[in-house]
C-alpha cells in the first residue's frame, strides 16, 4: 500500500514477505500484479472496501501532502467529527420519531389496561351532552366478569340500571361500559378499585379521536420520509468515514516508522491479506526476516508479550519488529481482515 508519502524506490525488508521482490509467488498469499486500476467510486459497498484498501491512493485534493503531519491529522479529525455531529442529530431526530410512533403503536395492541381505547369504542356507548349523566369504561379481569355483570349496579348509589355492555375483550380482561349520574362518578371510582375493577380515565371526543388517528398516520409518512435520505446519507458517510481511517492508517505507519527506524525516509509500506490458515507461518517467516530489527519484538509468533511502550496504544501482543497495523474490511462479521 503506498501511501505518497515516501518517495524512497528501494524496497525494504518487508516488501520481500509477498514474494514479489523475488520473482515468485505464494498459493497462501494472493498477490496479483495485474489487480491494479482506480479506488472503486464512492459510495463504497462492503464488497468494495477490500478493492479500496488493495488500489488505495492518497487523496491529494482532501488531504495535501505538502501540509504538515498535524495539519493533515487535524483535518482528518474536524471532518470526522462533523460527520460524528451529524450523525448524532440525524439518528436522534429519526429514533425520537421511531420512538413516538412505537409507544403509539404499543398503545393500540397491548394491553386494555394500558392500551388507545379510542379505537374500540363507538358513540352509541355513550351518554354524551347530557347534564346530569356520563359513561366510564371499564376493565374488568375476566375471573370477576361474573361479578361485574351481577353486582356492578349495586356498587354505589345512582347507577343506571342495565347500562353496561361488553364492548371488548382480551386474554386477560373485559372492556364495559356503565352510565352514571355525575355526582357519584368519584365514588364509584373508589368502590370499584376495592373490587379490582379499574376504571381508564376517557373522554368521547370525535375531533380528539380524529386528530390522535392522524397522529399516527403522520408519524408513519414522516418516518418513511426520513429513512430513505438517512440510509443514503449514512452509505456517503460510511465511506467518508472509512476513507478518512485507511488515510490515518497510512499516516500511523509512516509516523512510526520514521519514529523507529529514522531519518532519512527509506521503508515501504505492503499490504499482506493472508489466508487464516498461514498466518502462524507469515508471522515466523516475519520474525525471522526482520526480528533483527528490535530484538525486544522478535520473541514468539505473536510479538513478545513483555514489550509495552507507554503513549503508543500497542497491546502486550501487537508488537512486532516490523511496523504492523491490522485493517478490518468486513464491517459485518468482523472476520476479515488485512
Amino acid at each position: 500500500m503506498t501511501s505518497g508519502l515516501n518517495s524512497t524506490h528501494r524496497s525494504s525488508p518487508v516488501s520481500s514477505c509477498c514474494g514479489s521482490s523475488h520473482g515468485r509467488s505464494s498459493p497462501e498469499f494472493d498477490y496479483n500484479p495485474d489487480d491494479i486500476g482506480e479506488p472503486p467510486q464512492m459510495p463504497l459497498s462492503p464488497a468494495d472496501l477490500p478493492s479500496y484498501i488493495t488500489r488505495f491512493q492518497w487523496d491529494m485534493a482532501k488531504y495535501p501532502i505538502k501540509q504538515s503531519l498535524r495539519n493533515i491529522a487535524d483535518i482528518i479529525s474536524k471532518q470526522v467529527g462533523q460527520i460524528d455531529a451529524d450523525l448524532k442529530t440525524k439518528s436522534s431526530a429519526y429514533n425520537n420519531l421511531k420512538g413516538n410512533l412505537q409507544n403509539l403503536e404499543k398503545k393500540q395492541t397491548g394491553s386494555l389496561l394500558t392500551r388507545n381505547l379510542a379505537e374500540l369504542v363507538k358513540k352509541e356507548h355513550f351518554i354524551l351532552d347530557s347534564e346530569y349523566l356520563t359513561t366510564l369504561l371499564v376493565i374488568v379481569p375476566k375471573a370477576l366478569t361474573e361479578d361485574w355483570t351481577l353486582n356492578y349496579e349495586k356498587i354505589t348509589d345512582m347507577i343506571v340500571p342495565r347500562s353496561s355492555t361488553l364492548i371488548k375483550e382480551d386474554g386477560e380482561f373485559c372492556l364495559y361500559n356503565v352510565t352514571l349520574f355525575k355526582k357519584v362518578v368519584e365514588e364509584f371510582k373508589l368502590h370499584a378499585r376495592e373490587k379490582k375493577f379499574v376504571v381508564r380515565d376517557f373522554v368521547y371526543n370525535e375531533e380528539e379521536l380524529a386528530a390522535g388517528k392522524n397522529e399516527i398516520t403522520k408519524l408513519v409518512t414522516d418516518k418513511k420520509k426520513q429513512f430513505g435520505p438517512l440510509v443514503r446519507w449514512l452509505k456517503v458517510n460510511f465511506s467518508e468515514c472509512f476513507c478518512a481511517w485507511v488515510h490515518v492508517k497510512a499516516l500511523r505507519v509512516f509516523v512510526e516508522s520514521v519514529l523507529r527506524y529514522g531519518l532519512p525516509v527509506n521503508f515501504q509500506a505492503i499490504l499482506i491479506q493472508p489466508n487464516k490458515k498461514s498466518m502462524k507461518r507469515l508471522r515466523d517467516q516475519l520474525n525471522q526476516l526482520y526480528g533483527h530489527l528490535d530484538g525486544s519484538a522478535a520473541g514468539g509468533t505473536g510479538g513478545n508479550n513483555d514489550v509495552d511502550i507507554a503513549g503508543l496504544g500497542f497491546g502486550s501482543s501487537e508488537y512486532y519488529p516490523y511496523v504492523f497495523y491490522k485493517l478490518n474490511i468486513d464491517m459485518v462479521e468482523n472476520k476479515s481482515t488485512i
